[in-house]
């Protein structure tokens, strides 16, 4: 819980002095970039949460890693070094990027289907969502072959069920309390 709320912090900070500077959006692709691939690379976060290896080796992998990023997402390894928190690189990296779509009034919109999206599909649902919310929305498409058929699109903290097997357990439950 403590590291969440200091990655937050981080992420806050980072985003103002990115504002300030003007490169809100060079600094988003940034996090994303290594949000990404320190998701999916289970070496490098063992690597950055270890406390064997030395900040030294941490820095300079991060360097190599990510060589074409701004002075300032690179300013953050520094950061997160001097105050022994690198191993929250990831979660900073991945609050920045919530913190900016937020700032530019931009939503993620997951839609979990059974089989993948075709991209016509894709136009029709982000038409449907930017309708409902009036804001700019990335989508993401999740394949849940257990659903059957229809769809389930989830945007912030609203949920709508339009899946197969939803209709099917109502009709269940239905049939059971009669």
């Amino acid at each position: 819980m403590a590291g969440t709320r200091a990655a937050i912090r981080y992420a806050k900070a980072i985003l103002r002095l990115a504002n300030e500077k003007n490169s809100a959006v060079i600094i988003n692709e940034d996090m994303k970039l290594i949000a990404k691939t320190i998701s999916e690379n289970n070496d490098l976060l063992t690597m950055l949460r270890s406390a064997v290896v030395k900040t030294e080796l941490k820095k300079a992998v991060l360097t190599e890693i990510f060589p074409e990023i701004n002075e300032l997402s690179s300013g953050l390894f520094d950061v997160l070094i001097s105050n022994k928190r690198i191993a929250i690189l990831g979660d900073v990296a991945a609050n920045y990027n919530d913190l900016h779509d937020q700032s530019v009034g931009k939503e993620k919109a997951t839609v979990t289907t059974a089989v993948p999206m075709t991209s016509e599909l894709e136009l029709k649902v982000l038409a449907k969502v930017k309708e409902l919310t009036n804001k700019a929305v990335e989508l993401e498409n999740i394949v849940d072959e257990s659903i059957l058929g229809g769809f389930i699109l989830r945007i912030g903290d609203k949920q709508y069920n339009a899946s197969i097997s939803n209709q099917l357990n109502k009709l269940k439950r239905e049939f059971t309390l009669n």
